[in-house]
């Protein structure tokens, strides 16, 4: 059998040997012996033939082998096995046994590693929180300085969150500690009448209802409305008086030097962060400072507050404090944000004395138009009054009117906010002032916060007729009416400049120590635009005019007796001069 890679020659196709051919070894006349010597190399050549091709491959065979070599080669490397010049047909089974030994060992890694990082994940425990200890030296003054950076920093944005559940209060706004002022959006579930816009200054508080306000607080815009504030005492015993008084007591102008003693309780919690940077969380009493008032004066205040339980104070490297924790008697826990970044100038309402100003002395233009005011005033014949006046803590009043300078008499209606049905006319000339109670629908109409100017002619009635003077209403309308016949009284200074009705005014102080008043002279016409007088409460109470022709305003019945009017306290008012 022919086991050769390339076919045996077909030697029944050979061409016959000619008698003579040298290559055939037949010689001319050798007869049979030589025919049969010439078979027998026959055979032996033609089996030389045979095995001399299977030992030599074809050109074409060798050139396969060649090319099957050199495909291995470039995809399994060399062989280096492979020694003999014989084809190897195996080659692409292997290199495909080569790569799926490959690929399995790379899976079997992968699994591998996988199961090894689960495995340490589930064994791995974070590091333990460092012990609370004592603070250190610097870490307590950093404590005892806190009330002083709030102080020097002046104002903060603050988000407040007091009490748990149907009873929470959420306030958004600002403090300003240099000027004991607050300015909040009150919200949360348990809000109740305070729901709405909030400002306190010292022991004042006015608030702006907003009854159908969305639960959740936002911050209250930067210029407050000018309406419908009205003055507000807080229940007795509600939780809100203690988180307002807590604000406001967080600023001192010196050290609290119980932080640094050394039986101080105070301890080092533990480390946070924020955007301003790393932060200590201090564990320590609430500082004890001046008592704030809550209230106006004569009401009663809620307590200092006293922690029931441990406050936590988060401060920055620079004795800023970003956060506190705290619980206080009657409201619960209490959490105050802080944002250091959040410091815009905060405006007062006109019932908290307006925008804070630099007093001076008058300059000499100032002066004239001060002293020309009644003589302007008398020339321009009256005005409209709209009266806003905030006398007690459960008085807000509401009214409207003419003022004649010429007659020297005011007429208008005047409405409180706590009792929308009813209206008091009030009328002035020269003899004294007379009252007289009637339905709203009779007095003239308008609702309680914008009440209509009263009935012409004014309803026949029981009027009380007293002499003037005697509470701030019948003060701030004799001043009214008496600033176009006398000047001032008293030393006057200016307060600062202003805007009502687009008119720019120049804010004076004037009269004596205990009844000051505010007037608001126009820069360009001399004509007084506005008249303030700071109340009993401190609050502050004005009558906005507006120049306009004036009904004739018929005198007041004269009874047989007038009934005196009550004294006015001669003590001078919180804040004045």
């Amino acid at each position: 059998m022919d086991t050769s890679p390339t076919p045996a020659p077909d030697t029944a196709h050979a061409t016959p040997s000619r008698p003579g051919d040298p290559s055939t070894g037949n010689a001319p006349g050798s007869g049979d012996g030589g025919s049969a010597s010439g078979a027998s190399t026959t055979a032996r050549t033609t089996g030389g033939a045979r095995r001399a091709t299977a030992r030599r491959p074809s050109a074409s065979g060798r050139a396969a082998a060649a090319r099957t070599r050199a495909e291995d080669h470039e995809t399994t490397g060399p062989d280096l096995t492979d020694t003999t010049d014989t084809t190897d047909t195996t080659g692409p089974a292997t290199a495909g046994r080569r790569r799926r030994t490959v690929l399995l060992l790379l899976g079997l890694t992968a699994v591998t590693s996988a199961t090894a990082l689960v495995l340490g994940l589930l064994s791995w425990a974070p590091d333990p929180p460092e012990p609370a200890r004592p603070l250190t030296v610097s870490e307590s003054d950093r404590l005892a300085a806190v009330r002083v950076t709030n102080l020097r920093d002046l104002r903060a944005g603050v988000r407040v969150t007091a009490g748990t559940d149907a009873a929470r209060v959420e306030l958004v706004g600002w403090v300003d500690w240099s000027r004991s002022l607050l300015y909040l959006d009150v919200g949360g579930p348990g809000a109740g009448a305070e729901r709405g816009l909030l400002q306190k200054s010292g022991p004042v508080l006015v608030i702006r209802p907003d009854p159908a306000a969305v639960p959740t607080p936002a911050a209250p815009p930067l210029m407050p409305p000018a309406d419908r504030w009205r003055l507000h005492r807080l229940t007795p015993g509600a939780h809100l008086a203690p988180v307002l008084d807590l604000l406001l007591d967080l600023a001192a102008d010196r050290p609290d030097p119980t932080r640094t003693a050394p039986s101080s309780e105070a301890r080092w919690i533990a480390r946070d962060t924020a955007p301003a940077g790393p932060l200590d969380v201090i564990q320590a009493p609430l500082a004890t400072g001046a008592p704030a008032a809550s209230t106006a004066p004569g009401t009663p205040r809620a307590a200092t507050p006293t922690p029931d339980g441990q406050t936590r104070y988060w401060l920055d490297q620079d004795a800023r404090l970003h956060k506190l924790v705290t619980r206080l008697p009657g409201t619960g826990p209490v959490t105050v944000v802080f944002n250091r970044e959040d410091r815009p100038t905060l405006r007062p309402v006109d019932a908290l004395g307006g925008r804070p100003g630099l007093p001076r002395v008058l300059t000499d233009a100032e002066q004239r138009r001060l002293d020309r005011l009644p003589a302007r005033l008398r020339a321009q014949g009256g005005a409209t009054l709209t009266l806003t006046a905030p006398v007690g803590t459960d008085t807000n009043l509401r009214g409207a009117g003419w003022v004649s300078w010429t007659a020297r008499t005011a007429y208008l209606a005047v409405a409180d906010l706590g009792v929308p049905d009813r209206r008091t006319l009030l009328r002035r000339d020269a003899a004294g002032l007379a009252r007289a109670d009637l339905p709203a629908v009779a007095a003239g109409g308008g609702t309680a916060e914008a009440p209509a100017r009263p009935p012409l002619p004014p309803p026949a009635g029981a009027w009380r007729v007293t002499r003037p003077g005697g509470d701030d209403l019948s003060v701030l309308v004799d001043a009214a009416v008496t600033a176009g016949s006398v000047g001032h009284r008293g030393a006057a200074v200016r307060i600062r400049d202003d805007v009502t009705a687009g008119r720019t005014v120049d804010v004076i102080e004037a009269g004596p120590a205990g009844a000051r008043l505010r007037y608001w002279i126009d820069r360009g016409d001399g004509s007084l635009r506005r008249l303030e007088l700071r109340t009993d409460v401190g609050a502050w109470a004005h009558l906005d005019l507006q120049p306009a022709v004036v009904p004739r305003l018929a005198a007041n019945p004269r009874p047989a007796n007038p009934r005196p009017a009550a004294p006015r306290s001669s003590a001078p008012r919180p804040g004045t001069r």
